[in-house]
C-alpha cells in the first residue's frame, strides 16, 4: 500500500443497485455506503452519480485515491462450457468458468450436437470456455465441439482450453467462423488435474476487453484506477482472503442467483472413504442460475415444492402463488418485517441456501464390492467448515438471517451430503464482502484487517 493513500471509493455496479462504499485507509475504517438503482438501460454513470450524491451527503466530498469497481450489471457475465466427460473436463472447465466470476447459464459435454448448437445461439453467451482431452489425449471432440461453434451466427469470443495438441487448430476453426479464439494452458493438462488459473485469467481479460464495452460500462471503467471485474470474482477474493481465519463456506442468495463459495481443501475426513472423481480445488465457486427470491422465483419454487415454501413460511399455498405473482411484477418489492410477505420472502431464501448447497458440497455413496461395503466420496467433504458467511440483500436485510443461513448445516435428512455441520454462522450484515473483495486488489492485508474488525469477534478466532 501507498504509505500516503487515505480514501478509496469501491463500487459495485449491480442488476438491480449500485452500490459505494467509502473507505478510509489510515484508520482501517468504513465511512459511508450507498446504493441507487443501476441505471444500464441509459447510463451507468447515472445511478452511479446517484449513489455518490447519497454519500456525500452522509461522509461529505472527498478527494479518493483510488478507485475501484466491480460489476453484475445486465445479468454479469454469461458464460457457457463445453468439455469432453461430464464429471471431468466438463467439470474442470465449469470450475474455471465459475472462479472467474461467471454466470454459467449451460454445460455441454461429449460431440456437441445440432439441438445443443442451436441452444447455445438462443442462449446468447457473452462467452464461451471450451475445453476437452487431457494432453495427449483425445483430440477429435474439441476439434468437432471448435468446428460447430465457428458456424454459429452470434458473435462472442471463446477461451480454448483443451489438449494443447489441437488447441491452436481449433482456436483457427473457429477464428474461421468470425470468433475470436484465445488459446490457454489446458484445464485439465492429466487425469484427475485440474489447472483452472490460466484459463480463470483469460476469462477476465475477456471481460474487460469486450463485456465492459457490451454492457455500456466503458466510461466507467475509464474512471476506475483498476479495470472493473466481475462482482462474483470480487466475493470469491474475500473469502480467498478470509481463509486465512479458517475453512469457510459463504452463500450469497440474489434476486436472481444463488452463490456458493468454499474454502476449504473438502477432503475426507474419514480415513475410511474412498474419493471418486475429480478433486475439488481449494478455492470454489458454483451459481446456480434457477435460484433466486425475484427474479429466479418460479424456478425456485418449482424446485422446492409450493408446498415446502409454506409450511416453511407458515402461509397457505394461495398465499405463496399470490405472492410470486406480486414479486414477478415488481421485482424491487420490499415487504415489512413479520408480515406474511417477508415470512414467505424468508422462506424462499432458506430454499436458496439449502438447495444450492446441495448442490455444492459433496457426496457420499455407498457400495458393495467383493470385499464388503465401502464409501466413495464426490466432491468436498465440508462436514467441518469452521465459518459459515451469509450474505446478499435477502440474508441481510431479513429479520431471521441466522434462521435462513442454517439451511446450510447438514441434515439428516440429507444424510449423504457433506454439508458443514457445526460451523460460526456470521452474517455481512453491512454487505461489505464486495467491497473488501476489491480492496483486495491493491492490499490484501488491509482487507483482511478490515473484515477481521468488521465481520468477526474475538471468540470467532
Amino acid at each position: 500500500m501507498t504509505s500516503d493513500m487515505r480514501y478509496i471509493l469501491c463500487a459495485d455496479f449491480g442488476s438491480t443497485y449500485t452500490k459505494l462504499t467509502a473507505i478510509d485507509m489510515q484508520a482501517l475504517k468504513i465511512l459511508g455506503t450507498s446504493a441507487a438503482y443501476t441505471t444500464v438501460q441509459t447510463n451507468i454513470l447515472d445511478g452511479y452519480a446517484d449513489a455518490l450524491a447519497l454519500l456525500e451527503k452522509d461522509i461529505g466530498t472527498l478527494d479518493y485515491d483510488k478507485r475501484l469497481a466491480a460489476s453484475s450489471a445486465a445479468g454479469g457475465l454469461k458464460m457457457i462450457a463445453v468439455g469432453l466427460v461430464p464429471r471431468l473436463t466438463s467439470n474442470a472447465a465449469k470450475l474455471a468458468a465459475s472462479s472467474a466470476g461467471a454466470k454459467l447459464i449451460a454445460t455441454y459435454s461429449y460431440d456437441l450436437s445440432d439441438a445443443e448448437v442451436e441452444e447455445i445461439f438462443n442462449h446468447r453467451p457473452d462467452m464461451i470456455l471450451l475445453s476437452g482431452g487431457i494432453d495427449g489425449g483425445n483430440k477429435e471432440v474439441i476439434l468437432n465441439n471448435a468446428e460447430k461453434i465457428a458456424r454459429i451466427e452470434y458473435n462472442f469470443p471463446v477461451v480454448v482450453a483443451g489438449n494443447k495438441a489441437v488447441a491452436g487448430e481449433a482456436g483457427r476453426m473457429l477464428e474461421s467462423g468470425g470468433k475470436e479464439a484465445v488459446i490457454t494452458e489446458n484445464v485439465m493438462p492429466e487425469l484427475n488435474k485440474l489447472n483452472v488459473e490460466p484459463a480463470k485469467a483469460a476469462i477476465r481479460e475477456l471481460f474487460i476487453r469486450r463485456i465492459i464495452d457490451a454492457k455500456g460500462l466503458a466510461e466507467a471503467n475509464a474512471m476506475m484506477s483498476l479495470e472493473i471485474i466481475p462482482t462474483p470474482l470480487a466475493v470469491f477474493n474475500a473469502c480467498e482472503a478470509l481463509s486465512e481465519f479458517g475453512t469457510l463456506t459463504a452463500v450469497d442468495v440474489g434476486g436472481a442467483t444463488t452463490d456458493v463459495y468454499s474454502m476449504a481443501d473438502g477432503l475426507p475426513e474419514n480415513a475410511a472413504v474412498i474419493e471418486k472423481g475429480l478433486r475439488e480445488p481449494f478455492a470454489k465457486r458454483s451459481i446456480e442460475g434457477d435460484l433466486g427470491v425475484r427474479y429466479s422465483m418460479e424456478s425456485l419454487i418449482k424446485e422446492a415444492g409450493i408446498d415446502r415454501i409454506a409450511i416453511e413460511s407458515g402461509a397457505s399455498p394461495e398465499a405463496v402463488t399470490a405472492h410470486c405473482k406480486i414479486c414477478t411484477q415488481d421485482t424491487s418489492a420490499v415487504f415489512p418485517s413479520g408480515s406474511t410477505a417477508a415470512k414467505i420472502d424468508n422462506a424462499l431464501a432458506g430454499e436458496c441456501v439449502r438447495i444450492s448447497m446441495n448442490r455444492h458440497a459433496g457426496r457420499l455413496e455407498t457400495v458393495y464390492t467383493n470385499m464388503g461395503e465401502v464409501q466413495l466420496q464426490t466432491g468436498k467433504d465440508l462436514t467441518k467448515t469452521k465459518y459459515l458467511f451469509g450474505t446478499g440483500g435477502s440474508v441481510i436485510n431479513s429479520s431471521a438471517p441466522e434462521t435462513i443461513m442454517a439451511k446450510a448445516l447438514y441434515s439428516q435428512v440429507d444424510y449423504d451430503i457433506l454439508k458443514p455441520e457445526n460451523p460460526k454462522i456470521i452474517i455481512d450484515k453491512n454487505n461489505i464482502l464486495t467491497a473488501m473483495g476489491l480492496l483486495t486488489r491493491v492490499d490484501k492485508q488491509s482487507a483482511l484487517s478490515m473484515m477481521k474488525k468488521e465481520l468477526m469477534s474475538e471468540e470467532d478466532m
